[in-house]
Order: structure tokens, then C-alpha cells, then sequence
């Protein structure tokens, strides 16, 4: 048996029951965070473009374009909805592929449950462990195999290839040629390049997610693709250990609409202030201290949302001011504010040799603060918050960051309703309800986006 014949027969065999019951439980919280996510990133710039596109070049009645309620093809609500998923860079991700599988999944996922009726909530989780196991390994794969930091479209095509697969109950032919031309046609998107010119490619998740759900269709329609590259894993044990080592296990989570690599810097400077009650008037320089990659991220005030993101100075300027780095924080009006570009101006970057060496197992910074008065202050060495194994948000936090993201779009009673339902998830029976909560609810006013 190859590699893909087994991930194929994970894919195709894995049932609810047989799933651990901290998996279970860690695939709501995933479902929970991705969902908030993607509501939050209905209302970025980027999502309206791509619900345009959709509604103009991906005519049809397949599936829905969350929030607004459009109906579109199947390729074009994942579209819509993927670039919308990743808008405020505030989904899940998991270390070892340095991207972000929650994200490639879910909007395949939620497509493929309104085009299969009888697909229910138990169905709809473990269709969402399959994509995060199969992506993951993909990631490792991809990463292992070609020099170049791809994005996460690059291997989370397969891994929407895979959810989808599962949930329209692909047969194995079928379903071999989806996941090769996934690979085949997935974007090969280079990372570094993406982040030294912030754009609204970013992780090239909204791509990466309508690649999969076309290559699953065009696989229905006969299409044929290339072996898929789990046999070219370097580690037998990747694709062994499907079933038995969960990587969705190993995702960290994000408290601020912000790249990963800045967020460490973020909690620095917060510590820093809270410590030493500052103000910002207190404050003359600060020094982030930090790996390489994350120095290359912007320190220019942003011109829009994209810019506000993979920057390092911009989220650290927010937070001082706000107390956060929320959607507020990374879109118009808020990034244009004077005094938050005033304090942006006083931040500067330095790689620094240890932390570049522990990049990227871990992501690390120091802030230093340098005030008025001359002081010197000090973050001491920072990680990022929600980071496994050790600080791992709550159920309770992650519901308190869905409720930020989610009922700003819905209503609050509209969000409590869909987080109830995900809490409940496997004894829904029909999956597709979820994409019904996802319009303002009626007590609270009009639709989000009329």
C-alpha cells in the first residue's frame, strides 16, 4: 500500500465514534474559532471584491456567500468565502507548516455540506479532522520538498480537496484524482515575497480553498491528476501515524487580527506598559528585539488593512493606545489614526541571533521600551499567548473571542445561537443549518451587509 493509499482510506474510513474524544472536543473549538474568523472577515475590504467576483464570474446556485446571502457556484462561494476566512489574519495555525489549515478547510467544508443534504454535524467534524490531518501533513511534505516558504494555499488545497472529498463521499478513484489536482494546481505562492508587499493575496487562502473545490469537481467529471504527494513524504511516519497522531492537537490560536510573528512583540509592549504604568507619552523609543522573519514585516503606517496586518511596529503602536489588536484596529478609519502613526514612527526592529536560531519552532521578541526620563524597560524574552502546550486558551476564552469577532456581523443573539450550535455540533442533522445562522438575526436588526 502507497502513502496516498493510505491517506485515501483515512480520508474515506475515518468515522466520529473512532475519533478520541479530545479530538472531538478540540474540532468544535476549531470549528468555533474558524467560524468567528471568517464572519469578522466578511466585513474587510477584500471580502466585498471577492463576493463581487463571485457574484459576476461564478454564477449559480450551488452554495452561499456567508453573511450576505448570495447565491453563486460552488467554486465561487469558496472563494469568497476563503478570502474572507483569512481577511483579518486571525485563524488558527499550527507551527510545524507555518500557516494556517483551519482556514483552507472550513469554507470547502461548509460548500460541499450545502451541496450533500444528508451530510450531518458529525459528519461535517470529522470531514473538518480529516482536512487538518491530511493539510498538516501536506504542509510538512510540501515544505520538505521544495526550498521556497510556500503559503498555506499551497497545501491547503489538499487539505479542502480531502473535507470536501469526504463529505460528497468521493470514491477512491475519484478522490485520488481530486487531492492530485489539488496538488497540481494549488498556488504556489511565494510567502516572504507577500509579506515584504502586503496584498490581498496574503496566505493565498481564498486560492488555494476554490482550487480544492474545483478540483474535486472536475475529479466527479472525470478530470485526471498527478500521484498525490504524500509518496513523496521523506518520513514514512507522516502518513503512518494518520489516525493515531492528531496534529490538530498542536495548532496554536490568536488572540489579535495580526501576523503570528508580531504578536509576541504585541504582548511584550503590553507587558512592559501595564508593569511600568506608562502612557504614551511616557514613551520616546521602542525596541523589538526579534527573528528574521518577523523583522521583515512592515514598520511603515499602513495605507490599508493588508499593510496593517504583516506589520510589526503598526499592532504594537494599536495596542498601546486601545488595549488591542482587534478588527477595529486593522481597518479604516482606525489605521489612518494620527496619534497611532505618531507612536508607530518611534519603533525600530533588530534580528536578534537567538531568537533567530529557535525560528521557526519558536517565535520570539522582547520589547524594550525606552522613556522620557530615560529609563530602560524591558519585556524580557516574549512568546506569543494561546501557544500549546502550555497556554492554550480556554473554551471559555476562545467563546469570548467568537462573541468580539461574531456578533459585531450578527447580532448578539444571532451569535449566541451559532455558538450554542456549534457546542452541539454532532447532534445536528443536517450540517448546512450552520451556514443558515450565518445572517443577522432579525431581532437585531436588518442583514449585516445591506
Amino acid at each position: 500500500m502507497t502513502h496516498s493509499d493510505t491517506a485515501i482510506r483515512f480520508i474515506r474510513d475515518l468515522s466520529w465514534t473512532e475519533i478520541p474524544v479530545n479530538v472531538q472536543h478540540q474540532a468544535k473549538r476549531c470549528l468555533l474559532d474558524t467560524m468567528g474568523a471568517l464572519l469578522a472577515g466578511t466585513a474587510t475590504p477584500v471580502a466585498g471584491i471577492m463576493a463581487d467576483v463571485a457574484r459576476t464570474q461564478f454564477g449559480g446556485n450551488d452554495a452561499t456567500i456567508l453573511v450576505r446571502g448570495d447565491r453563486v457556484s460552488a467554486a465561487g462561494a469558496v472563494l469568497a468565502n476563503g478570502f474572507a476566512q483569512n481577511g483579518l489574519d486571525i485563524d488558527d495555525g499550527c507551527r510545524l507548516v507555518k500557516g494556517h489549515p483551519g482556514a483552507c478547510v472550513l469554507p470547502v467544508a461548509l460548500t460541499a455540506a450545502e451541496m450533500m443534504p444528508t451530510c450531518t454535524g458529525a459528519d461535517f467534524l470529522t470531514a473538518l479532522v480529516v482536512g487538518y490531518e491530511i493539510g498538516i501533513r501536506a504542509g510538512l511534505i510540501r515544505h520538505a520538498t521544495y526550498a521556497a516558504y510556500h503559503s498555506s494555499g499551497s497545501w491547503g488545497a489538499l487539505a479542502g480537496a480531502a473535507a470536501a472529498g469526504r463529505i460528497l463521499d468521493l470514491d477512491d478513484t475519484t478522490l485520488r484524482q481530486a487531492l492530485g489536482t489539488a496538488e497540481y494546481h494549488a498556488p504556489i505562492a511565494p510567502m516572504m515575497k507577500g509579506i515584504v508587499t502586503p496584498c490581498m493575496g496574503k496566505d493565498s487562502i481564498g486560492w488555494g480553498a476554490m482550487t480544492a473545490m474545483l478540483s474535486v469537481r472536475m475529479a466527479q467529471n472525470g478530470f485526471t491528476g498527478v500521484i498525490p504527494l504524500f509518496d513523496d513524504a521523506p518520513k514514512p511516519e507522516w502518513i503512518g501515524g494518520l489516525g493515531r497522531d492528531w496534529n490538530i492537537l498542536n495548532l496554536y490560536f490568536k488572540p489579535y487580527a495580526a501576523c503570528r510573528w508580531a504578536q509576541p512583540a504585541v504582548d511584550g509592549a503590553l507587558k512592559v506598559k501595564h508593569e511600568n504604568g506608562l502612557s504614551v507619552v511616557d514613551i520616546r523609543a521602542i525596541h523589538i528585539h526579534t527573528f528574521a522573519a518577523a523583522a521583515a514585516l512592515g514598520t511603515r503606517p499602513p495605507s490599508n488593512t493588508e499593510e496593517a496586518q504583516y506589520n510589526i511596529a503598526y499592532p504594537v503602536a494599536a495596542a498601546l493606545i486601545d488595549g488591542e489588536v482587534g478588527p477595529s484596529q486593522v481597518l479604516p478609519p482606525r489605521i489612518f489614526d494620527s496619534d497611532v502613526r505618531d507612536l508607530l514612527g518611534r519603533v525600530a526592529t533588530e534580528i536578534e541571533p537567538d531568537h533567530e536560531a529557535a525560528f521557526p519552532g519558536k517565535t520570539y521578541a522582547e520589547v524594550v521600551i525606552a522613556t522620557a526620563t530615560g529609563e530602560r524597560l524591558s519585556s524580557g524574552r516574549m512568546e506569543p499567548r494561546w501557544e500549546p502546550p502550555g497556554t492554550l486558551p480556554s473554551d471559555a476564552e476562545l467563546e469570548g473571542k467568537f462573541d468580539k469577532l461574531a456578533a459585531p456581523i450578527l447580532g448578539e443573539a444571532r451569535a449566541r445561537e451559532l455558538r450554542k450550535c456549534i457546542w452541539r455540533f454532532e447532534e445536528t442533522e443536517r450540517a448546512a443549518e450552520l451556514v443558515g445562522l450565518c445572517r443577522r438575526s432579525p431581532v437585531d436588526g436588518s442583514d449585516a451587509n445591506a
